[in-house]
């Protein structure tokens, strides 16, 4: 096999890090400042077969990048601005690593891709949420990818040396696109005018100096003389906006532990079960058990071990590897175990305690996991058995669901399943659009949003909620089994490439804004084009990249 991740059943990838382990990235603290450099080991690539040269990534690059930023977050409270810069002179990032590329398959290119946008639109999350500012402080050239974790940050600081110039080259180099949200982030969040951003992307040799602040490509520049003073005044002034605490107590991210067996995935809180035959796996997640903390101190005592906080990172963990090691397995079946009561409870201490910044983190986390379900490239269906505990918190995990069923019972005894909807439904957990589950799901029409509300707080049965809209179907005993195997038989013999376009477009059906439209670009222009032949074809820009031949373009406009 040539292609060195033609798959990635070939090789596990293991999401799970840590600071000791990491072979590209350096972290450093001063107070409310954390400084963040980028020194890539070229010889320390995730896959053999390619060297990660002038500080080009792949997705190991990523993974560290994701864990370093999640450490600062809840390991450091007392850092208020995050510095991304290079430990290198002259170059800061020359993006994602073209070799790299041009040798994987379709599959693997685009779970990168949407990893690296999660990354990056995480900075912003927290940036907007949790006020963790990022400056980027350009020190050297910086391409492509490169650019765009620069343009993820709040500010960019470029250093003026006459040689130094942000770029977007993807377009002349590659014939394929900056898609992991360079086109987007240029137009909706810096506002460079669109003819300038037109040039900005069809030039190899980039914009450096005055030219790139009037451009808007950058929010300053400095001789480099001048250049660490100016980084440290611009990180100071971001800092100012912070209200994260300088004297928190941080909590230590342990390693997120699971029992990997051929056909499942174990962790203490959650558990994948795989269906390789029928090409499904079942993801069950579990209410907390025994009592739980309730003040700031126990949940600081909790640290780690605290549920929403293992929980959300176990269930992050899961997602994340079945993304990306498991690409056959084309239907997510979602449950959840336990007492409802349970989760309620642990919900009404986030409420409580949600200006808290070790609360509010934990939430973010949660925020971001569950997005990253409504942006995976999975069907999605919702089982609502006896047993199950899809309330408040939970019952996002069956919103963002493509279908759910729910099982009525012929009497309103024990075991019959029932759904809880609390204050953690209408905002809190809100997808990448910035509208709640249940806004997205009736359109934000007030007449269904206030019949739910109505119902908040109490046991809702298979029939009202299937009355109100908030499930799919909802069989009696007798024809479950028979419903929901039918259902999943049809999804498994249907086009996982139409079933992926399809439901990226009815998950978004309403706001739109500029994460959406990063991850549509991603969806449709990126995947699309990454398959044509001027990109990937064996005269393609991608394929001939860095081999001295000259690409041969098929000239006609699709």
């Amino acid at each position: 096999m040539n292609a060195i991740v033609a798959d990635a059943v070939a090789a596990k990838i293991d999401y799970r890090t840590e600071p000791s382990r990491y072979h590209h990235w350096s972290i450093a603290f001063d107070g409310p400042i954390a400084t963040l450099s980028m020194n890539v080991d070229e010889n320390a690539g995730l896959k053999p077969g390619y060297k990660l040269k002038l500080n080009s990534y792949d997705l190991g690059v990523d993974i560290e990048l994701h864990d370093a930023v999640n450490r600062v977050r809840f390991e450091h409270p007392e850092v208020r601005t995050l510095v991304v810069t290079s430990a290198r002179d002259r170059v800061f990032c020359s993006g994602a690593n073209i070799f790299m590329l041009g040798v994987s398959s379709h599959a693997w290119k685009v779970n990168f891709c949407k990893f690296t946008n999660e990354t990056r639109n995480g900075l912003e999350d927290s940036s907007k949420y949790s006020g963790l500012k990022t400056l980027a402080a350009v020190n050297g050239s910086c391409a492509g990818g490169g650019y765009e974790l620069a343009l993820a940050c709040d500010e960019i600081v470029l250093v003026d040396d006459r040689s130094s110039a942000v770029s977007l080259p993807e377009v002349p180099l590659l014939g394929v696109l900056p898609g992991t949200g360079g086109l987007t982030r240029v137009t909706d969040k810096r506002h460079v005018r669109h003819d300038l951003a037109d040039i900005f992307c069809t030039t190899t040799e980039g914009v450096r100096g005055q030219k790139a602040k009037d451009w808007r490509l950058v929010d300053d520049i400095a001789k480099p003389a001048a250049f660490a003073q100016k980084v440290s005044e611009r990180a100071q002034a971001l800092a100012a906006k912070s209200d994260r605490p300088a004297n928190g107590k941080g909590v230590i991210l342990t390693r997120v532990e699971r029992s990997d067996e051929a056909d499942a995935l174990r962790y203490a809180n959650v558990t994948v079960e795989i269906d390789r035959a029928k090409r499904n796996a079942t993801f069950t997640v579990k209410a907390p058990s025994g009592k739980q903390p309730e003040t700031i101190a126990e949940i600081e005592a909790a640290g780690a071990a605290w549920w929403p906080l293992a929980m959300t990172r176990e269930l992050d963990d899961a997602i994340l590897s079945m993304r990306t090691n498991e690409l056959d397995i084309g239907t997510w079946i979602i449950k959840s175990e336990g007492d409802a009561a349970a989760v309620l409870a642990s919900d009404a201490v986030l409420l409580k305690h949600k200006d808290h910044w070790l609360v509010r983190e934990t939430i973010g986390l949660m925020r971001r996991t569950f997005s990253r379900i409504d942006v995976s490239s999975r069907s999605l269906f919702a089982l609502i058995e006896p047993g199950s505990c899809f309330a408040g918190s939970f019952l996002e995990l069956a919103l963002a669901c493509d279908r759910s069923y729910m099982l009525a019972l012929p009497d309103d005894g024990e075991k019959a399943p029932t759904l809880v909807v609390s204050d953690m439904n209408f905002g809190v957990l809100p997808m990448a659009t910035g509208q709640s589950r249940l806004g997205r799901r009736f359109y934000d029409e007030a007449p269904a949003l206030d019949a739910v509300r109505a119902k908040a707080g109490g046991a809702i049965d298979a029939d009202s909620a299937l009355a109100l809209g908030l499930v799919t179907s909802a069989p009696d005993d007798i024809d479950w089994a028979d419903e929901v195997r039918i259902a999943l038989e049809e999804r498994a013999a249907m086009s996982p490439d139409a079933l992926t376009g399809m439901e990226a477009n009815l998950r978004f059906n309403g706001v739109e804004n500029m994460v959406t439209r990063v991850f549509g670009r991603l969806t449709a222009w990126q995947n699309w084009i990454f398959q044509r032949p001027n990109a990937v074809g064996e005269k393609g820009a991608l394929k001939l990249y860095g081999k001295g031949e000259k690409t041969q373009f098929d000239f006609n406009r699709v």
